[in-house]
């Protein structure tokens, strides 16, 4: 339940708290008032979408607090655990704040969190309607969903074997496609294939035959350079000269008395790393010796190799890739029977479930029509429409998502005149009757909500708004309700009034509200009689109205 509603410089409001209670809350007001305030804020502290400029002229930051009752079962308490944020016992808190440049803050018992959260809470907390959401009510496409949240179907089985059919089909169509595109390039893939797989090249070889090609092609010039080098390195050039030395320093290493020593054991290094440069040179000079008919053979590759993939538009590594694709889709061809086959089976299977599920959700909805036009007529009695028929009509329609139904609420408002379209036949006091009625069916799965009915009474007067007051006081004996009215019948049933007026100082328009009782609430239930002149028989006639 809404106990109260603290509102800081929002629109035209500077300061306002409000304390509601149990049973019927009604607001007055002369159009323009400001009542539409008061929604626009409660609408943007439960997170919901609204007016984009809230903060009051002159302010730096507009502020919404309000405060929850709720009972030990309340499905927010569930709500809070799962969302991870503090609950209390029995009081719920929420608060959000929209700072001048658009940037909001909420906060749900003093802890941050974030506007989805807010949606979540206000969906097991509060329940609008208003004028804007008779369009939905109105709108045969979405009786369907309405029926739906009636019965407590949401239909989630059907959803899920719908995209299991689709994606069958769409795998089905996806393969035939493949299939019939393949089967056209055939003859090219046979040659393509064959012609692959007779080079059958391997990865990273087109790289290794380039880098042998290049070597082999050097060796020549290279080949010359290092038998230079072998010579000097020889037996008549250095390897001479380096034994000659080490000859002629050990004839007279006795007479230097230890002075050569050094000098001898580097010369004797240097003979034993001169014999293993040769070694090296010799073992370079047999690599590069080459036969010439291998360069002609590795370039015939390379040239091959290159060429086939500049005919496929690829790099010579993704050749090997390209065969084992193209040899796939040939083998699709020639297994696709089988495969179109298993696929056919698949969107059978598929096309079973779906159409289980959605017989399923048929009868639940079949079952549901009965009850809301069993309870419809209970509810139309009451307001002075007992002879008015209300029918839930449950039509075939294309498969989809939402199963095979189409469904539309239908009326007769006159005995013996044809049904017809909710939105098509009834006037516009009995559509008001309608949709009321319609609202309280629909809403009587609802546990623990505060329901806000904004003008449902508009186009009634006389005896026909007081059926609808009484049937609004009636509601609220099992429910917190929020009227916003124009009607002094049914704001006469209210146990609790408040009359919404505007103030103005020079530049400054403020909204004000204050709670009505006694003499006071008269006066506001006679205005609304005879308008801006209360006449003695205006207060006579609200007097009355207070004491049924």
């Amino acid at each position: 339940m809404l106990r109260g509603l603290s509102i800081t410089d929002i629109l035209l409001i500077d300061r306002l708290e409000l304390e509601f209670q149990p049973g019927l809350n009604v607001l007055t007001g002369e159009t323009g008032a400001g009542k539409s305030i008061l929604l626009d804020s409660l609408g943007f502290v439960l997170g919901w979408r609204g007016r984009a400029d809230l903060v009051r002229k002159g302010a730096e930051k507009g502020e919404v607090t309000a405060s929850f009752e709720l009972a030990a079962g309340h499905p927010a308490h569930k709500l809070l655990e799962d969302l991870g944020l503090p609950s209390a016992e029995d009081e719920l808190l929420l608060r959000r704040a929209n700072a001048r440049d658009g940037r909001k803050t909420a906060y749900v018992n003093d802890r941050r969190c974030s506007g989805e959260a807010l949606r979540a809470l206000a969906e097991c907390l509060v329940e609008l309607h208003g004028q804007q959401d008779d369009g939905g009510l109105l709108n045969p496409r979405g009786h369907r969903d309405l029926l739906d949240v009636y019965c407590g179907a949401n239909g989630g089985e059907t959803r899920t074997r719908w995209r299991s059919l689709r994606k069958a089909k769409d795998d089905l169509i996806l393969v035939q496609r493949a299939l019939e595109q393949a089967a056209k390039d055939t003859d090219y893939l046979r040659h393509a294939v064959e012609e692959l797989d007779n080079l059958a090249p391997v990865p990273g070889e087109d790289a290794e035959l380039d880098a042998r090609r290049r070597l082999m092609q050097a060796a020549e010039r290279i080949r010359a350079d290092i038998v230079k080098a072998g010579t000097a390195l020889g037996p008549e050039m250095a390897e001479s000269a380096i034994a000659d030395a080490g000859r002629w320093l050990g004839g007279v290493a006795d007479r230097a008395e230890g002075r050569l020593d050094e000098p001898i054991a580097a010369l004797s290094r240097a003979y034993a790393e001169l014999s293993e440069a040769q070694q090296g040179i010799e073992t370079c000079l047999q690599q590069l010796d080459f036969d010439p008919f291998e360069l002609e053979a590795v370039e015939e590759r390379l040239f091959a190799i290159r060429a086939l993939a500049r005919k496929h538009n690829v790099q010579p590594e993704g050749l090997p890739t390209l065969a084992e694709d193209l040899r796939q889709r040939l083998n699709a061809i020639e297994s696709g029977a089988d495969q179109i086959a298993e696929l056919h089976k698949k969107v059978e299977q598929a096309q079973g479930s779906y159409l289980a599920a959605a017989q399923k959700l048929s009868g639940q909805r079949s079952k549901a029509a009965a009850r809301l036009d069993k309870a419809m007529a209970k509810e139309l009695a009451p307001l002075k429409m007992e002879r008015a028929v209300f029918s839930t009509q449950i039509v075939p329609s294309d498969p989809g998502p939402k199963g095979t139904d189409d469904v539309v609420f239908q009326v007769v408002t006159n005995p013996g005149s044809p049904a017809g379209p909710i939105n098509r036949i009834a006037s516009g006091g009995e559509l008001s009757r309608f949709l009321l009625a319609l609202k309280v069916c629909l809403t009587e799965r609802s546990s623990g909500l505060t329901l806000i009915f904004d003008e449902i009474d508009r186009g009634v007067g006389g005896a026909t708004a007081d059926a609808v007051g009484r049937r609004l006081a009636d509601l609220s004996e099992q429910a917190q309700i929020l009227v916003v009215t124009h009607s002094p019948q049914v704001a006469a049933q209210g146990r609790h009034q408040w009359q919404v007026s505007k103030s103005s100082i020079g530049d400054d328009t403020r909204s004000l509200v204050r709670m009505l009782e006694g003499e006071a609430r008269v006066a506001e239930i006679a205005r609304m009689l005879s308008g801006d002149v209360v006449t003695s028989e205006a207060l006579a006639a609200a007097q009355v109205l207070l004491k049924r």
